[in-house]
């Protein structure tokens, strides 16, 4: 593990500073994930960039945290699970399928197993999934231009995840009740 600063508005770079105070404003607070990237602003912003993107995307809340926790677990990441299993029972999620993701299977509902198969998928296979698997995906009621709002979430999620996993950056109080260690 290597050693970074967790910024604070004050302490971050100049570039950074905008994004930051935006950030902060959004969750009511600065997520750690956030404060270790400040130490470069062309990472933050382009995380910001792409995070806004996606979170102004036609899925829903709950939708969102079934790809970004998916994501997380995928990429093995204990901050981001932490962060969006929260998230995802804050937005009203199921306990049950939260559950399910954290342990690497399907959530019972039907589109939340779509969306959660086809980013697993994507991730593992590097972007080389079947026509099967994307049958799956559009069978459950998602449109094929949304595949690109599955890939935007891996984006996402990859930078935050390969941040927090080469830092070590530790998990907020607020997220401790959702600790998460890969198996």
């Amino acid at each position: 593990m290597h050693s970074f600063t967790l910024h604070t508005i004050e302490s971050a770079p100049e570039k950074s500073k905008p994004t930051l105070q935006a950030l902060e404003q959004k969750f009511g607070f600065l997520p750690n994930v956030m404060a270790t990237m400040a130490g470069n602003p062309v990472l933050l912003n382009g995380f910001a960039g792409s995070f806004g993107s996606f979170h102004g995307g036609s899925l829903d809340e709950c939708e969102k945290q079934v790809l970004l926790l998916t994501n997380a677990v995928t990429l093995k990441c204990p901050w981001t699970v932490a962060a969006h299993s929260t998230f995802a029972l804050e937005d009203g999620m199921k306990a049950s399928d939260v559950k399910a993701i954290r342990e690497g299977r399907l959530p019972d509902d039907p589109k939340y197993a779509a969306l959660s198969g086809i980013t697993k998928a994507l991730i593992e296979k590097r972007g080389n999934v079947g026509e099967q698997e994307f049958e799956r995906f559009t069978s459950a009621g998602y449109s094929q231009l949304q595949i690109f709002e599955v890939i935007t979430s891996i984006g996402v999620s990859t930078m935050a995840a390969t941040t927090t996993n080469l830092a070590g950056t530790p998990v907020e109080e607020r997220f401790k009740a959702q600790a998460w260690t890969p198996a």
